[in-house]
């Protein structure tokens, strides 16, 4: 009898999705709820960062991404049972309520981009107040970190190469200039350098080894990254409020 009522959820508490969530962050919850959070990129890690979001209440969620789902997107992808389909547009259903984008980021999507969605504060992206790049191509990683980089530090949040590495307790979040070990985010420093990019921002990374040559990759260390960017952007979003 003791041990039930020891582990039993306190029936004050509403029972719906967010009891748990609620139970967790306390006042902080609502606050949590009034943010607006853009992710670039919603294969294995932006999957899993919108998955740690809006589970935990952060539903006011828009996602871009330019790909259909293909087979070899199922040992690490959410919602890619769903071949041949749109990414945002599975996700949206995956997810009632978020806003998906079918867009390739390039530099003439950005400028209508943000022509069209003019921020209300210095701290805000387009109007959202959290903004994650989970994209592969550095070129718009580069274009992005450009357009965020007045946003203050942790609002703009990056991961850089989860492929080729089996092993979650090697990842790091750190800026981006002290990045190390990980051979995509010194290509992406050197592409910063080059395009006289002077601002700092947050990323995730590991300085594993790569355990292969081709893009190999393993749902555990992918969503790890997803997971660890969700967890950033909430626990900064908490310390704000």
């Amino acid at each position: 009898m003791l041990e039930r009522e020891l582990v039993s959820t306190p029936q004050e508490e509403a029972q719906d999705r967010f009891t748990r969530s609620r139970l967790l962050f306390g006042d902080h919850w609502t606050f949590l709820q009034s943010k607006r959070v853009l992710i670039f990129g919603v294969g294995g890690v932006g999957g899993f960062a919108l998955d740690g979001l809006y589970r935990c209440g952060v539903t006011n969620l828009t996602i871009v991404d330019k790909d259909r789902f293909d087979i070899t997107n199922q040992n690490r992808q959410i919602g890619a049972e769903s071949i041949g389909e749109i990414k945002v547009k599975v996700l949206e259903k995956l997810y009632p309520g978020i806003v998906g984008i079918e867009a390739r980021l390039d530099e003439l999507w950005l400028e209508s981009f943000i022509a069209q969605n003019p921020s209300s504060s210095s701290k805000q992206f387009c109007g959202y107040d959290y903004v994650i790049d989970a994209i592969d191509d550095i070129p718009a990683k580069i274009l992005l970190a450009k357009a965020c980089a007045s946003m203050p530090y942790g609002r703009y949040i990056c991961s850089t190469g989860s492929a080729k590495k089996f092993d979650p307790s090697h990842i790091k979040v750190a800026s981006i200039w002290k990045s190390y070990g990980d051979r995509f985010a010194r290509k992406l420093r050197d592409g910063l350098k080059k395009a006289g990019f002077k601002g700092d921002y947050k990323v995730i990374f590991s300085p594993e080894p790569p355990k292969c040559k081709g893009l190999g990759s393993f749902s555990a260390v992918t969503a790890s990254f997803g997971l660890q960017i969700a967890s950033e952007v909430a626990r900064d979003i908490i310390k704000e409020s």
